[in-house]
């Protein structure tokens, strides 16, 4: 297995393929065409999953993947009669990708996801879960162990099919060695690899562009099998201008010449992307009038080719039936379907609402804030043209100001509104996204006091 790594390796990679670093500098248009061509995962028969393969194993993958963050719930406790459903439904139309974590749903994910998943066939589906060792408590290789091991009890399974690092970036790659390599933790989870008992090694990305760099560029020795990514068609070419984040196309683009593959997370940016505002939907429509703009944004997506797998956090049936008609098959988007989603992206930017992808990492909060919850009724008013507020003298000021109180009010109990914010900053360093939590929680306050 290491002499198959070796062959592997980046140098290697790019050799087989017939082309050197200076070809792979001219891979960064928004368009599928690149040194993997157009997508070949499309099968004969309509309405089939469009499948992608790993090109390491050989798993026939499907585009779709099922990210278990957001499970159905009844009363907060996870619905498991729903999620054995949706399971089914989604393994009947050749869904096989499973993501979850330790800290999905407080702790109780990879339980469910393990019950929905045991009782079907074991080569019949993918299963993908995490270290998350956050706390400096657990960066030790002792608690690794037992959260690994935790993770396949739950699971109900006897080896992992991808196993990522969580969330790596974070301050740098001071921190990441102190995390997982000064420890022994990573040189652990190599030896799994080897053993079988985890088939694919990667990690997920958030944050310091030093990290992902030093990772990637030291693949030869990381040898890493996927590398998870957030990627849509604003974090493409305007992260950095949102969120002071690394832009899609340049974490994407770096992948692929080093031959990883990607899998990837918000594709619809935290659900802004099914919710467009009006006039870009209307873009949108006249182009393919049957077309929700959530399934303008996984055909994006899934439209390049260095990706394995698209995560989708599928609460409901009606959106894991959407999901998968449009990859059942994928159609591909034209070149003239790339540049109108570019137009889109530029226009969109400056829309002023607050990057939060409502992965709930910042909860709870200690004064009972709702924080993904403020943001994303925050942002619906700013999607609907109510914010930002004209000046007082426009005749619609208070009917614009009554309607966003009223969004609060049906939204949210007020002792989970922005106004209790006491500023503690606990929740900064759970932010993916530096979203400074705080900061947009007075703006947000301001607004609501002006009643």
């Amino acid at each position: 297995m290491a002499e198959n790594r070796q062959n592997r390796s980046r140098r290697d990679f790019l050799k087989r393929l017939g082309w050197g670093g200076a070809s792979a500098v001219g891979m960064m248009a928004m368009a599928p065409l690149n040194a993997f061509g157009r997508p070949d995962e499309q099968p004969a028969d309509p309405g089939k999953m469009s499948i992608r393969e790993n090109r390491r194993t050989g798993d026939k993958v499907s585009l779709l993947g099922y990210g278990m963050m957001r499970l159905p719930t009844n009363n907060r406790t996870i619905n498991q009669e729903m999620v054995n459903q949706e399971v089914d439904y989604a393994l009947s139309h050749g869904v096989n990708y499973f993501d979850t974590a330790p800290i999905y749903h407080g702790g109780h994910s990879e339980e469910a996801v393990g019950l929905a998943l045991s009782r079907h066939p074991r080569d019949k589906y993918f299963v993908a879960t995490k270290l998350s060792n956050f706390g400096r408590n657990q960066w030790n290789l002792e608690s690794a162990k037992q959260m690994y091991q935790r993770s396949m009890e739950l699971l109900k399974v006897d080896y992992i099919d991808y196993y990522l690092l969580h969330n790596v970036g974070g301050k740098g790659k001071a921190e990441f060695k102190e995390r997982f390599e000064d420890n022994g933790i990573l040189e652990y989870f190599q030896q799994e690899r080897k053993a079988g008992r985890i088939r694919n090694l990667g990690f997920s990305f958030h944050g310091s562009i030093e990290t992902f760099d030093y990772l990637v560029d030291n693949n030869d020795d990381f040898e890493w099998d996927f590398v998870q990514i957030q990627m849509n068609y604003i974090d493409w070419r305007h992260a950095n201008a949102q969120r002071g984040n690394t832009d899609a196309e340049y974490l994407y683009n770096k992948l692929e010449k080093a031959g990883i593959q990607c899998v990837i997370m918000e594709p619809l940016l935290g659900g802004r992307l099914a919710n467009v505002p009006e006039d870009v939907k209307s873009m949108l429509t006249e182009v393919r009038p049957a077309d929700s703009p959530a399934r303008w944004a996984f055909r994006w997506v899934g439209s390049h080719s260095n990706i394995l797998t698209v995560l989708s956090g599928m609460t409901t049936m009606e959106v894991l039936q959407e999901n998968v008609a449009t990859y059942s098959p994928l159609e591909a988007c034209s070149d003239s379907e790339f540049a109108l989603m570019e137009k889109i992206a530029d226009k969109m930017n400056g829309v002023p609402v607050v990057p939060c992808t409502y992965c709930k990492y910042c909860m709870p909060c200690g004064f009972g804030l709702n924080i993904p919850e403020n943001f994303a009724i925050y942002n619906k008013a700013v999607t609907d043209g109510v914010l930002p507020l004209p000046d007082k003298t426009a005749p619609d000021y208070q009917e614009r100001l009554e309607t966003v109180n009223k969004l609060f009010q049906k939204g949210l109990n007020k002792k989970q509104w922005a106004t209790k914010c006491t500023d503690c900053e606990a929740c900064l360093p759970k932010c993916p996204q530096h979203i400074r939590i705080p900061n947009q929680m007075g703006r947000i306050a301001e607004i609501l006091r002006k009643r």
